[in-house]
């Protein structure tokens, strides 16, 4: 089989990614019940084969063309995902398929994780989440496999046998010096979190709440329910895209965006940004439920979505599409949602005295900080799983201590896998926490405190958006004057 030139693989490696995002995004909303990701994957055969791979690794000229390096690091993963489409494809349908047993429904497994932010009951609340945690933790023994065979494959592709140095090679970043500094940005920020905490926790859940809940009250915390009745699930749409409007970013004018709001029995009820095609197609889907997360998670999707849907049209394919990890998209997303941290917004958008908005303000910080230490936590447990796996193979030693220890949830181990993201996206989230920090004190600076309502913001942002993929985090960072792990302003940011 006859290898192709960069430019020729690029081309049709666009229409290979399209197809999978479109069947994604089709399963994602519930549209469809069985994923077919695996017929994709045999139509484009031809993109991944050993000889691509050498012939990219070859075109790369040492890591100099940072273009055709991404199209080789989509290669390897292309082929890891060759060989195990069809698996991951029972897999997602099996998933797709569980139910789960709660009161006198059989529940879907995704839409009993859904409605465990909205259940009332603390303790319905604990029960279901037990009955959720059970149904999947049954596909922990088909996790591993995948887990395990994934990692074989990018082992023997990349010839780094070390999955940590090989996930730092591929996102160009250090791991433990970003831990290091999460670690101390957490705990220097532990005292005001335990005083929000003190102030919430127990107005949030109730006088139930055990002194660790379970972890399965965290969708009802994140959704901040109790002031339910304030954020509306009908109004989220609407002050959300006013918010974008008083930054100069409306959704719109933005022909590639598509929005789906639909509330379908198998829609994940996590939000998410699918770009199939940037910037002429870019999907934008939320499951509102009510309540002040619901606003969070569009202002958070609507940041990768005005991204990906900015980028300069001319840009190469690779630099509208591809990227060597998440942390750039994930700033912007970051500072659109942190707009909900703001008194003014809810005084300005839902009539709240000065009180009841700060107070209201108060309670996001609450979860921001909470999620914060959640995701510190993620990486350090990550970091030690992948640093053992070529010893022990999976396990979840560490999962349940160190998420109880940073969250004050209890977190079971039977969730370690199901709580993993690929490809240490963690680091990225964590990198986006820092940088959007240091974003917000830049505009503050530059733009003033309303920097949240002031168009000067969104004329910033649409400058970054044009560059596509192409630049670092880290970049960022230099380009507003911070180092890229100074953590001060989050500290602050975190109520320290």
């Amino acid at each position: 089989m006859s290898v192709l030139a960069p430019d020729a693989f690029e081309e049709r490696l666009a229409a290979y990614l399209y197809d999978r995002s479109e069947e994604a995004r089709a399963v994602r909303v519930g549209e469809k019940e069985t994923s077919e990701q695996a017929a994709i994957v045999e139509r484009f055969a031809d993109l991944f084969t050993r000889d691509q791979l050498d012939s990219l690794r070859a075109a790369e000229d040492g890591g100099a063309d940072e273009r055709v390096a991404r199209l080789r690091l989509t290669c390897e993963g292309g082929l890891v995902t060759r060989e195990l489409a069809a698996r991951q494809d029972a897999l997602e349908n099996a998933l797709l398929g569980a139910r789960v047993t709660w009161s006198t429904e059989l529940l879907p497994l995704r839409s009993a994780q859904a409605r465990l932010a909205v259940l009332p009951d603390y303790a319905e609340r604990s029960e279901l989440g037990s009955a959720v945690l059970e149904v999947s933790a049954g596909f922990n023994p088909s996790r591993a496999e995948l887990l395990a065979e994934g990692e074989a494959l990018e082992r023997e592709l990349s010839g780094v046998t070390d999955p940590v140095a090989r996930n730092e090679a591929e996102k160009g970043v250090r791991l433990r010096p970003i831990l290091d500094a999460v670690d101390r940005a957490r705990v220097a920020s532990s005292a005001g979190f335990t005083r929000l905490r003190e102030r919430w926790l127990v107005r949030l859940l109730g006088p139930a709440t055990e002194d660790v809940p379970s972890s399965a009250h965290l969708g009802w915390i994140r959704r901040l329910s109790p002031l339910e009745a304030t954020y509306t699930k009908e109004r989220s749409v609407p002050v959300c895209e006013a918010t974008l409007r008083s930054i100069g970013l409306d959704l719109a004018t933005e022909p590639g965006i598509r929005v789906d709001l639909e509330d379908r029995p198998q829609k994940s009820p996590r939000a998410c940004v699918i770009p199939s095609d940037p910037p002429r197609l870019v999907h934008l889907i939320t499951r509102a439920q009510g309540g002040l997360h619901d606003y969070e998670a569009f202002l958070h999707e609507a940041g990768h979505a005005l991204h990906y849907a900015g980028v300069e049209p001319g840009l190469p394919y690779t630099f509208r599409r591809l990227a060597r990890d998440h942390a750039l998209t994930e700033i912007y997303s970051f500072l659109l949602d942190s707009i909900a941290r703001e008194p003014g917004w809810h005084a300005e958008h839902f009539g709240l005295d000065d009180a009841t908005a700060v107070d209201h303000a108060e309670a996001t910080v609450f979860v921001e900080a909470l999620m914060f230490r959640r995701y510190s936590a993620k990486l350090g447990f990550e970091l030690d799983f992948w640093s053992r796996y070529p010893a022990v193979g999976a396990t979840p030693d560490g999962y349940e201590e160190r998420l109880v220890a940073a969250t004050q949830l209890r977190y079971l181990p039977a969730a370690y896998l199901a709580d993993m993201d690929p490809g240490f996206y963690s680091a990225d989230y964590l990198r986006a926490w820092i940088r959007a920090a240091q974003v917000r004190r830049w505009l503050r600076r530059e733009v003033g405190d309303d920097w949240w309502r002031r168009t000067e913001t969104g004329a910033f942002l649409r400058e970054l958006f044009r560059e596509g993929t192409r630049p670092t985090t880290e970049e960022v960072a230099a380009r507003i004057g911070f180092d890229p792990l100074d953590t001060e302003a989050l500290v602050a940011e975190l109520g320290a």
